[in-house]
């Protein structure tokens, strides 16, 4: 775990760790493409250039997921596998999908596909919704101990 200074109360979780929660080994895999990054940047908002996993992290991921033989409790993730996008959430009139980077969702895609869990969290498309193992949490939260899907 990170932890600022300034900030010792908030601590930030590594990028293809695998942390024991409530007795659940949980894998984080941070990062997404920003939609909204031209925006972001004519107007001098943050942006982060690293905001998607580099090649290093999703190797140190799948690394992690070797060592624990692809078989993890829960997914803490910022995206989700590309298969479980929730496209009617997208407003198609602001943000042309063409220009979206999906990368990240792909790569995730590969994992999901190989990886034994029990539930997956994420909360990029600022919607809350579940489909099967797959839950989107936006503006909430829950306890993977008493939510009995894990």
């Amino acid at each position: 775990m990170y932890q600022e200074p300034e900030y010792p109360s908030l601590l930030f979780a590594k990028d293809g760790e695998i942390y024991n929660l409530a007795n659940k080994k949980c894998l984080v895999i941070g990062g997404a493409y920003s939609v909204d990054k031209p925006i972001r940047v004519a107007e001098g908002m943050h942006w982060w250039a690293d905001e998607q996993p580099s090649d290093e992290i999703k190797q140190r991921v799948e690394q992690r997921l070797d060592a624990e033989n692809w078989a993890v409790d829960i997914v803490l993730s910022h995206t989700c596998p590309f298969k479980y996008m929730p496209w009617e959430t997208f407003d198609y009139s602001a943000v042309n999908q063409r220009l979206v980077d999906n990368s990240t969702e792909k790569w995730l895609d590969t994992i999901e596909s190989k990886l034994e869990y029990g539930c997956w969290y994420c909360g990029h498309f600022h919607v809350y919704k579940r489909i099967d193992r797959m839950c989107f949490l936006f503006g909430d939260f829950l306890s993977f101990v008493e939510d009995g899907n894990e």
